[in-house]
């Protein structure tokens, strides 16, 4: 195959995910991993895709601002093949600086030749060499700072909007900015197994750059290379898992020999991260509603070598039906959420998720928290987290749950927990922190930490 057929082949494989993402709502890593396999998209052309895919998705209504100048239709009016055609096409044409304007323009025409008809396909092509003859319009015209950050950051309005009100303007800006651009990427160090000095030795001696994480001291930092294929990865050295995630189970600070309950636990990063820190010695019951999410969990104990998690298909809000009273010392909600702390790395669900489904996780959030509650031993500690930045899902879930269990109070002893920088800036309410994208270099992180009273608050 030659190397021309082999562009195509990742622009329509391309075009392919966006459809189904747009009309499925399915998720662009999942659908990424499968065309790959199925289409046997040569590991050369693997980068050039992952980078259309996401960046068109990253960017969508920018390269929408640019398309609606030089469309004669409305785009809304456009198949829905031709108008992501035409955004995947001004993505490569714009913001990136490697592709050559005539072959995206080339194919993309070759594309819509072979998909519609010879109408369709002069229209792409005049659209696509108007767009490089003239200038594009300007985001700075728009006189709506709200608008104007929703343009030139491709967020929904509503959800900036969430933000403005909950944050104000200078740090949605600051989210929104940070949010198109690439994630820091890490690893963590399995230290039942290996030193952190060996595997960066082993990393690098396979080409990869990595750096000491400045929080985390179990964790690296990915400069450059594929952690996947590297042999540290095979052997259950290392597993990938955000920084923010880390310090998760730092909050949580589980000890050998302890019952430690981890009750909404799939795909299991935060679980085999507590079987580390509790050295692989104690109990440790890890639980999803879904049956192949808890074979992943295991799974990746299998890979990492432990043997401490027990996996279970549950509910987790009906887990005070399955175990006794104060079963555990420690336990862990990392809740389902609207995951909008990490849209760095999954860009499509800022067009996924409506505002409905906030108060929806709000509500199964607490669910969770009352049926755990009873499991926990006095005096013991309980953690809350999300990936998301919403108060909706985050101070006000805890918060209310705190407000109304006599025996529930924030663990001021959060704050010792976490690096100190993080601890002296990002702690403003004892016994919670939210982690902002771009501001650590992790992901929108919220942790809270709430301990059971050992005599009832008076």
């Amino acid at each position: 195959m030659s190397k021309k057929d082999l562009q195509g082949n990742v622009r329509e494989a391309a075009l392919d995910i966006l459809l189904k993402i747009e009309k499925n709502q399915a998720y662009s890593n999942l659908l990424l991993n499968d065309t790959i396999k199925k289409m046997k998209v040569p590991a050369r052309d693997i980068p050039l895709l992952t980078e259309i895919v996401y960046g068109t998705i990253q960017h969508q209504k920018k390269l929408d601002f640019y398309l609606t100048t030089f469309s004669k239709k409305p785009l809304s009016k456009l198949e829905d093949w031709v108008r992501i055609l035409l955004r995947l096409s001004t993505y490569q044409l714009f913001l990136l600086d490697r592709i050559p304007h005539h072959a995206a323009i080339n194919e993309a025409v070759e594309i819509a030749k072979k998909r519609g008809h010879k109408g369709i396909s002069g229209m792409v092509n005049g659209i696509l060499r108007s767009m490089l003859r003239n200038d594009l319009p300007d985001t700075s015209e728009i006189e709506n700072d709200l608008e104007r950050l929703s343009v030139e950051t491709s967020h929904p309005k509503w959800l900036l909007n969430r933000w403005k009100d909950q944050y104000g303007m200078d740090q949605t800006e600051q989210i929104a900015f940070a949010n198109i651009q690439e994630p820091v990427h890490s690893v963590r160090v399995n230290t039942t197994l290996v030193t952190k000095a060996e595997v960066k030795e082993s990393l690098v001696q396979e080409g990869l750059e990595v750096e000491d994480s400045p929080f985390v001291e179990e964790s690296l930092r990915v400069k450059k290379g594929s952690i996947i294929t590297t042999s540290a990865f095979q052997q259950g050295w290392i597993s990938i898992q955000d920084e923010g995630s880390m310090l998760v189970t730092h909050v949580l600070d589980p000890r050998a020999e302890e019952s430690v309950l981890d009750a909404c636990a799939a795909p299991g990063g935060k679980s085999t991260h507590i079987a580390e820190r509790m050295d692989n010695d104690g109990k440790l019951i890890s639980v999803d509603i879904h049956g192949h999410k808890v074979k992943l969990i295991l799974e990746q104990q299998e890979r990492l070598k432990l043997s401490l998690i027990q996996g279970e298909v549950s509910d987790a809000r009906k887990l005070s039906e399955q175990y006794e009273p104060q079963s555990f010392d420690r336990i862990l909600v990392d809740a389902p959420c609207s995951g909008l702390g990490v849209i760095q790395r999954k860009p499509d669900l800022k067009w996924s998720k409506k505002e409905t489904d906030i108060q929806r996780l709000s509500e199964i959030q607490i669910a969770i928290l009352q049926s755990v509650w009873p499991l926990l031993r006095k005096g013991g500690r309980l953690v809350y987290s999300t990936c998301t930045i919403d108060q909706e899902e985050n101070d006000r879930v805890i918060t209310s749950f705190v407000d109304n269990h006599q025996d529930a109070a924030f663990d001021e002893g959060l704050k010792d927990l976490l690096p100190a920088v993080i601890a002296d800036k990002s702690v403003k309410t004892p016994g919670m922190v939210q982690l902002f994208p771009g501001e650590y270099g992790t992901d929108g992180f919220f942790i809270s930490a709430i301990k059971k009273q050992v005599d009832d608050k008076a």
